[in-house]
């Protein structure tokens, strides 16, 4: 065994690391954020005594987390596919408009999106007895708000990738996760500091982890919450598309085999 070899191999991965985005995610962006969201579930987990249906609440807020992060990546990922197998020029050479591209990204989310509630709501019901649908019907708004988000942000990290390639693949997933502690996922934002509530209350995601858990805990269903998310999300998905597609045609200016 040559030491030498071994430390050329250390060296060769190690400058990899210094110079890409995903190296410094995976050491320091995840831990981060994984530490923050279970911190402060934590936290608030110890000052509960009095709920009785807290397994329900933390599970239902999981699967309508997994409704946003389905939709935060799977245009982004799709996008990304095109770039690993070497095919975006293709694509984009045929008749094929972008909005057409987009349609069909939505349509196949949304069949994801189905799948996803429907294995989710399965495993937490043989695993813990728990039924995730005892919010309602207003599961169902919920979550089309929740995939109109994630899909937003899908399109802002799609509009960094396309126009600047692999070098910020890692938005592709990193992107999302970002607004999971400001979002109240399995806590109500008043556990966050004042300066991160002003944050939250500026995403859609916080309205409707906010609803159900007032639903789950209180009995009651607060359709102001559900106007207030689609209001946003009419707003975040209309930039994101705007952004999106202005990018896409300066990087098809500038020759989308580059990015391959």
């Amino acid at each position: 065994m040559s030491w030498s070899r071994i430390l050329g191999v250390y060296l060769r991965y190690f400058y990899v690391a210094k110079k890409g985005l995903h190296q410094f995610s995976d050491i320091f962006y995840w831990p981060f954020v994984d530490i923050l969201l279970w911190g402060l579930t934590s936290v608030w987990i110890q000052s509960q005594s009095e709920i009785n249906n807290l397994p329900l609440i933390l599970m239902t807020g999981l699967i309508f987390w997994q409704i946003a992060w389905r939709g935060s990546i799977d245009i982004s990922v799709n996008l990304l596919q095109e770039f690993w197998q070497r095919n975006l020029v293709n694509l984009f050479s045929t008749p094929l408009k972008i909005s057409e591209w987009i349609a069909g990204m939505l349509l196949l989310s949304l069949t994801k999106l189905m799948i996803t509630i429907v294995f989710g709501s399965l495993v937490v019901y043989f695993l813990y007895t728990l039924n995730v649908f005892t919010i309602g019907w207003v599961f169902i708004p919920f979550a089309i708000s929740l995939i109109i988000f994630g899909w937003a942000i899908s399109f802002f990290s799609s509009c960094a990738i396309i126009y600047w390639g692999h070098k910020v693949e890692m938005l592709a997933w990193m992107l999302g996760f970002l607004f999971a502690p400001f979002s109240g996922v399995f806590y109500p934002i008043e556990v966050l500091p004042e300066w991160a509530r002003t944050i939250a209350w500026c995403l859609p995601t916080t309205y409707i982890f906010q609803g159900m858990r007032d639903i789950l805990i209180l009995g009651c269903c607060p359709f102001s919450y559900f106007w207030i998310s689609i209001a946003l999300n009419a707003v975040y998905l209309t930039v994101s598309l705007i952004l999106f597609r202005w990018a896409f045609e300066k990087s098809r200016d500038k020759g989308l085999a580059r990015l391959e």
